[in-house]
């Protein structure tokens, strides 16, 4: 059984449109925690880094409900930094939420509950954090997860095509690629990929489409 009184450190709850993954445009809950061990150059939610507030496992609950939404993703930070991530997303899947968790690839996907979609992050060589991507995760992944790769400029497409290539990628599970947002221009990405027929996504942020950088969104 669930402990419900287990503590986490929550920086954001809100509800908006999930912005990326192959649920983009959905109304989503998403339950965002504070904490990340990774220092990606391009982050863009640096203020969940540290503060937030500590918060019961049954307190997210009752929060997550208020906002009537089926979607429920559960981000950071990296949410895997706490122990209490893993709880929350077997509680929020037997509420009946169809759950996601963003990950950032660097810790192990293994005990993650096998009803979630992991949305697991590979790091491009501008990130800065290349050598913390944990390769070992991706024999846990099926075919309801996807892994995405946030590209910078032509070397990350480069690396990123190589990683597909040589690691089969795309056999795995679906394959996003994002541009970093005022970094790479998205004509040229979307160009990379038909002239090398990528087997891929190319998305885009929506939320920063429809909201700019307004946090909460």
């Amino acid at each position: 059984m669930t402990d419900h009184s287990a503590k986490l450190r929550v920086s954001e709850i809100f509800h908006s449109l999930q912005g990326e993954s192959s649920r983009a445009g959905l109304p989503t809950v998403f339950v965002r925690l504070t904490g990340c061990p990774l220092r990606c150059t391009w982050c863009d939610t640096e203020y969940a880094f540290s503060g937030g507030e500590t918060l019961t496992l049954g307190d997210v609950l009752i929060e997550v409900a208020k906002h009537g939404a089926r979607q429920v993703c559960v981000t950071g930070g990296e949410p895997l930094a706490q122990k209490a991530c893993l709880p929350l997303l077997g509680a929020l899947c037997n509420a009946g939420y169809s759950v996601s968790l963003e990950t950032s690839g660097a810790l192990d996907v293994s005990a993650v509950d096998s009803r979630v979609s992991r949305i697991m992050d590979l790091k491009a060589p501008a990130s800065g954090e290349t050598d913390k991507n944990l390769w070992g995760n991706l024999p846990y992944l099926n075919t309801q997860d996807e892994i995405k790769i946030v590209l910078a400029d032509e070397a990350d497409y480069a690396w990123a095509r190589e990683a597909i290539r040589k690691r089969k990628l795309d056999a795995i599970c679906p394959v996003l690629l994002s541009p970093v947002a005022g970094k790479l221009d998205p004509k040229l990405l979307a160009e990379w990929v038909l002239r090398d027929r990528l087997p891929v996504r190319v998305q885009l942020q929506l939320h920063k489409l429809i909201w700019g950088a307004e946090r909460g969104r």
